[in-house]
């Protein structure tokens, strides 16, 4: 019997539910990017370190995930764009999306924040209940 070409402990993300958003805690941001290679799925990375406001973050989100010029730049836009055209374009092989350095600013607040990471959830939820993976990993500034 021919041996398996990867040991389990190999395979990448390997204990980490497939449809959650956490802190990106011990990954490093490139563990996620050769992850997302290795398992041939979307790698979506904004970096958010200079945002101050909710438009300066749905702006850069928007810039860096290279969002059609039609976003609308709300957070019911950003879970538009997650989810609906991205399914009706295909099967999808799935997603590990990184927002890093998450600001925390007089506006952008806890609330905003947790806004944010809501829309996130609901889209990993959405890709869960089609059985395709979505992991999202975030850290704040």
């Amino acid at each position: 019997m021919d041996a398996p070409l990867r040991q389990p402990q190999d395979i990448p993300l390997k204990g980490v539910r497939t449809n959650i958003v956490q802190s990106i805690r011990a990954f490093r941001v490139t563990d996620l990017q050769d992850a997302a290679n290795e398992l041939n799925q979307h790698f979506l990375y904004a970096n958010l370190a200079h945002a101050q406001t909710k438009q300066d973050v749905l702006d850069m989100i928007a810039e860096q995930f290279t969002f059609p010029a039609h976003f609308g730049k709300n957070f019911d836009a950003l879970y538009d764009c997650m989810t609906d055209p991205l399914h009706k374009s295909g099967p999808q092989p799935g997603f590990i999306v990184v927002l890093e350095q998450i600001p925390a600013t007089v506006k952008f607040d806890k609330e905003a924040r947790e806004q944010l990471l809501d829309i996130f959830r609901d889209a990993a939820d959405y890709w869960g209940d089609r059985k395709i993976p979505f992991r999202c990993f975030y850290s704040f500034l």
